[in-house]
């Protein structure tokens, strides 16, 4: 037996009381899809993998199959092979009835070729081109998220309550420690959940909207293996949120008078050495840095439709929520879109802060190491650095909404290259499918202001 299935067969004799084993597959929306299995067929997975429908990639965010994509009928619904992701074989702390996940990537029927609409094989793809450099992308995400109530008020969100006060929030405290406290089991629970898992979650805050926390994963230097650990972080905030009888939402924009949620992703690179190939002066940076910097400035609109991939993401974009609107950067500034922290200059790194939380954290992570890549091979210089407020002396140009994001990626050159032409053809259809379906949608405040009006 190979290394994955000696260790499937060292985990299941850790735990005989196991009783179900979840294989996941992240979809192009970030969703986790896939199959509940009995242990017995543990071995079998890791030997011959398991066959699912390669148009899980096909699927709108209503889990409908957008037969424009080519991956539904046309294709009669064809399975193709999912093999395990090593290393993420783990129990999930907050079942009843014991259970284990399995992280799967879906290969053609040869079981050698990754199939194209993976966007883990999207991402490896574009971490391929950083190997031939003699690079490696150090990668950390932070995520934030809501706390809302089971119980919506009209469909619509509201804060639960804290289970010390049984009351409400309704202030706004970024930094609060006490209103850690009102949630302290809960947001321990998630903390221990995330160690037993392997996932490498060490900070949670509280942010600046009522049940509004981020959750800090530290720095790896394997950038798919990043995106798998936000993957599953999201999927056990969710879980563990259902344990505590309370309910969690990485929607961009809950509520129109909060703060959005967002997921800001920090980078530096390594060279074979294991040196950091940004460190240096932040006020002076060095070639590589500005190069990746111009790169990520460079291509922020044509890659905005995989950073911000839904209608409601584009809600987001705020000047008094701390959003940047301008392609700009700037030293240890929180208004401009990539910010260099302070600090170690041992440590420099990039701060990437456009996306929203609802984005798909491989195809986020693709898109950023493209415009990184990008910008150092070609030598690209960035705009002077904003000091002071960006939202003051930019005109907004990042790209705000939906329908316009996705024709500037179909006519990306830099993206076509990095991602390719099959992979950005489906994407594209899946997201126009839910952009005419909600357009056709008669909203509840078209009826309040014409119905009786015009």
């Amino acid at each position: 037996m190979g290394s994955g299935t000696d260790h499937a067969s060292q985990f299941l004799q850790e735990h005989p009381e196991l009783q179900f084993i979840d294989l996941l597959i992240a979809d192009m929306n970030g969703i986790v899809r896939g199959k509940r299995v009995d242990p017995g067929a543990l071995l079998k997975v890791y030997e011959k993998g398991v066959a699912l429908p390669a148009s899980i990639f096909a699927l709108n965010i209503q889990g409908t199959t957008v037969e424009e994509t080519g991956l539904g009928l046309d294709i009669g619904e064809a399975d193709r092979i999912c093999l395990p992701v090593p290393d993420t074989l783990s129990m999930e702390p907050w079942q009843k009835r014991p259970t284990a996940q399995l992280l799967m990537s879906m290969y053609e029927l040869d079981r050698e070729t990754p199939f194209f609409a993976d966007p883990r094989v999207v991402l490896q793809k574009v971490v391929d081109r950083f190997s031939e450099l003699g690079l490696k992308p150090v990668t950390a995400f932070e995520l934030e998220f809501y706390l809302i109530d089971q119980e919506n008020i009209s469909g619509r969100p509201q804060p639960p309550k804290s289970p010390i006060s049984g009351k409400r929030p309704a202030s706004v405290q970024v930094y609060s420690i006490d209103d850690l406290d009102e949630y302290a089991d809960f947001l321990a629970d998630v903390l221990d959940a995330a160690h037993e898992q392997g996932i490498p979650a060490d900070a949670l805050v509280a942010e600046s909207a009522p049940g509004q926390f981020e959750v800090n994963l530290h720095h790896v230097d394997d950038p798919i293996k990043a995106c798998d650990h936000a993957t599953l972080l999201k999927r056990l905030i969710k879980n563990m949120a259902y344990d505590h009888e309370m309910d969690t939402t990485f929607m961009a924009k809950p509520y129109h008078d909060q703060s959005g949620s967002g997921m800001h992703l920090h980078i530096s690179l390594i060279d074979e050495q294991g040196k950091n190939i940004f460190a240096g002066d932040p006020e002076a940076p060095n070639d590589m840095l500005r190069w990746a910097v111009g790169g990520l400035l460079a291509t922020m609109n044509d890659a905005m439709a995989l950073l911000c991939p839904n209608i409601n993401s584009y809600r987001r974009f705020s000047p008094e929520y701390y959003v940047p609107s301008a392609p700009t950067w700037g030293l240890d500034n929180r208004t401009t879109a990539l910010r260099l922290p302070g600090g170690d200059p041992e440590a420099l790194r990039i701060e990437h802060r456009i996306a929203g939380a609802d984005a798909n954290p491989y195809l986020l992570m693709a898109a950023v190491l493209a415009g990184i890549h990008f910008g150092i091979t070609h030598k690209i210089e960035p705009p002077d650095m904003t000091v002071g407020n960006a939202h003051e002396q930019h005109e907004a140009t990042l790209i705000n909404n939906l329908r316009d994001a996705l024709r500037e990626l179909e006519d990306s050159p830099v993206m076509l290259e990095y991602l390719g032409y099959k992979f950005l053809k489906i994407f594209v259809a899946c997201k126009e499918h839910e952009l005419t379906e909600f357009e056709h949608t008669i909203s509840d405040l078209e009826y309040l202001w014409y119905l009786h009006t015009v």
